[in-house]
């Protein structure tokens, strides 16, 4: 029998070796904006040194780096290479939804009313066609399931949610949504950028239609590349909404002008690619592969699942649900009589690294924290009052 606090740490000591941060921080503000990984910091330092002594020399390298990223990402979540498109932002990839269905007045989307607002404004902004956005009240994050089924009609034609709350880290059945949605003819869409890469997720399995994350948080890369991930079948009912050279399947010939679009997801990468962040999006997504996503998730469940018990200690009251199925590594908390801003200013000062959100503390720890940066999280928060 496998001794699992020892693949734990092996886990954490492994990627904690490829954390530069570490030397200054005990950073648990991932589910803000995360440090970048030693891969992706190399990856982006071997592309800006290119980029100054070789120019566009080596252009055909970065495309084919760029192309690894995306195969690095359909494995990630188990699909084809063709259903991933790399995009700027999360934003950008619920876009591609929301501005490419054919919808017509009376047509409804239905979303959560915690969604962080990129999930929201992109399917508010469809009511100049006389698209209606319903929002399903959660409890703590928590959805009912029945409740979310009521609001969904013959006329939704998406049901669009976040798989991990960003305010108290609640983490949804992504499963059983799914299967509310389709049971109305309704594309599934998930926010996943505060899931992704550090939870196990097959889309051969989990019924996702569309999907969307950004890089910049669980990722460890930079802002402003992330991808979206399309089920092929749904190809055909996005319409593209920003073509350009790079959407059609002579991109490379310039000369010749047809607009015959890529049968791949790539059709919706309508100009140049962020070359500098996509190759530091690989590079990460490597590292986190090679650790393997469900080795990160036990990392990061135990030491949040530490975390919540001694913060309580402290007089913290946790504000996340910590059941097995809707924990994640986000920790909501609320430490009575203190200031949230105020004790977040404590903390940068003490070299601990966290949020404020909902009018709540905010911890959000990785695989690769470990004891030193809880116990520097606790002595920070026992002095944050006084």
């Amino acid at each position: 029998m496998p001794d699992l606090s020892a693949e734990i740490e092996s886990t954490r000591t492994r990627l904690r070796e490829q954390m530069p941060v570490t030397k200054k921080w005990a950073y648990l503000d991932h589910a803000a904006v995360a440090p970048l990984s030693g891969p992706a910091q190399l990856a982006m330092g071997s592309w800006l040194e290119q980029a100054a002594e070789e120019g566009d020399t080596v252009w055909l390298d970065w495309a084919r780096q760029v192309n690894e990223t995306r195969a690095a990402a359909a494995e990630l979540i188990g699909a084809d290479t063709d259903e991933i498109a790399l995009v700027p932002h999360t934003t950008a990839g619920i876009n591609l939804v929301a501005e490419g269905l054919d919808w017509q007045p009376g047509d409804n989307v239905v979303t959560l009313d915690d969604e962080f607002p990129s999930n929201i404004y992109p399917w508010m902004h469809l009511q100049r066609l006389g698209v209606e956005t319903r929002r399903v009240p959660t409890t703590h994050g928590r959805v009912d399931l029945d409740q979310l089924a009521s609001h969904c009609d013959e006329r939704t034609r998406v049901v669009s949610v976040s798989w991990v709350g960003y305010a108290n880290g609640c983490r949804r059945d992504l499963d059983a949504i799914a299967g509310i949605a389709h049971r109305r003819d309704a594309l599934f869409f998930v926010d996943a950028i505060q899931g992704l890469g550090v939870f196990p997720l097959d889309v051969t399995k989990t019924p996702i239609d569309c999907l969307a994350a950004d890089g910049h948080k669980w990722l460890l890369s930079p802002e402003g590349a992330g991808i979206a991930y399309i089920r092929r079948e749904c190809l055909s009912r996005l319409t593209p909404t920003s073509v350009g050279w790079n959407s059609v399947v002579h991109a490379a010939d310039f000369s010749r002008i047809e607009l015959d679009l890529k049968p791949t997801a790539a059709r919706y990468e309508g100009g140049s690619h962020n070359m500098a962040g996509f190759l530091a999006l690989g590079a990460s997504l490597r590292m986190l592969l090679d650790a393997g996503v469900e080795n990160i998730a036990t990392a990061i469940l135990e030491l949040t699942d530490r975390a919540a018990e001694e913060l309580t200690q402290v007089g913290a009251v946790i504000c996340s649900p910590r059941s097995a199925d809707t924990s994640s590594g986000i920790l909501s908390i609320e430490l009575p009589s203190c200031d949230p801003v105020a004790v977040r200013r404590h903390c940068l000062a003490q070299g601990v690294a966290l949020a404020c959100r909902a009018g709540r503390i905010r911890i959000s720890a990785h695989a690769y924290n470990n004891e030193e940066d809880l116990t520097r999280l606790l002595n920070a928060l026992r002095h944050a009052c006084q």
